[in-house]
């Protein structure tokens, strides 16, 4: 990446604006859309203002994967390893990743998964990612308990019905979603979330059960 535009830099946008273009493109067309002209044409910038931010096409590319992995994977294992009283609400606190977007983009993720079937790099990555994931998921249910078998079970019980949703695309109105929830997490930890727990976890996400009636 070129390190001298600090002058110049306004009228050939910026590296998130052309990062942000280039996943905007990925989520709506897949990876064989990101194109450098199709990226000029869209931020309505000449094709050689890309150059002044990255080397080329694959570098891009380079800095969409890690894009993807401090948000998605980065989010996963904080949320893990958040304070919580209980299991139950340590769960509830790695379900903020699915409900909210700043956390954890399910396109995103969606659209990973698919350049993985084209792409053995991308795959490894993936696979890594999912790792990664489920280590920091066993290692929660370590801390509440759990002896390391039955951690792992647990911890891909939880995750991978996540990435069933992900993978097939699944519309569920967040009404729906809350209602849920108790029965997740007593699917997934052996015990009903407190009332208190939910209603933190229902304040957070704007939702309140009485406005569902």
């Amino acid at each position: 990446m070129n390190k001298n535009m600090s002058n110049e830099s306004g009228w050939r946008g910026s590296p998130d604006l052309w990062l942000d273009a280039a996943g905007e493109i990925l989520l709506e067309s897949g990876v064989e859309a990101v194109k450098i002209a199709a990226l000029a044409k869209k931020l309505k910038l000449s094709r050689t203002s890309f150059y002044w931010f990255f080397q080329d096409r694959e570098e891009l590319l380079d800095a969409l994967v890690q894009k993807w992995k401090d948000k998605n994977t980065g989010s996963i294992i904080r949320q893990s390893q958040a304070y919580a009283d209980s299991l139950a609400e340590a769960t509830l606190n790695v379900f903020d990743c699915w409900l909210d977007k700043t956390l954890f983009d399910s396109r995103f993720e969606f659209a990973m998964r698919s350049w993985a079937l084209q792409s053995k790099a991308i795959l490894d990555e993936v696979q890594r990612a999912d790792t990664q994931r489920l280590e920091a998921l066993t290692h929660m249910f370590i801390r509440y308990g759990f002896e390391e078998t039955a951690a792992d079970v647990h911890a891909r019980t939880l995750y991978l019905v996540q990435i069933g949703y992900i993978s097939m695309q699944t519309d569920e109105s967040l009404e729906i979603r809350m209602k849920r929830i108790p029965e997740y997490i007593k699917t997934f930890t052996g015990k009903y979330p407190k009332q208190n727990e939910l209603e933190r976890f229902y304040f957070k996400h704007g939702y309140t059960e009485t406005s569902a009636e």
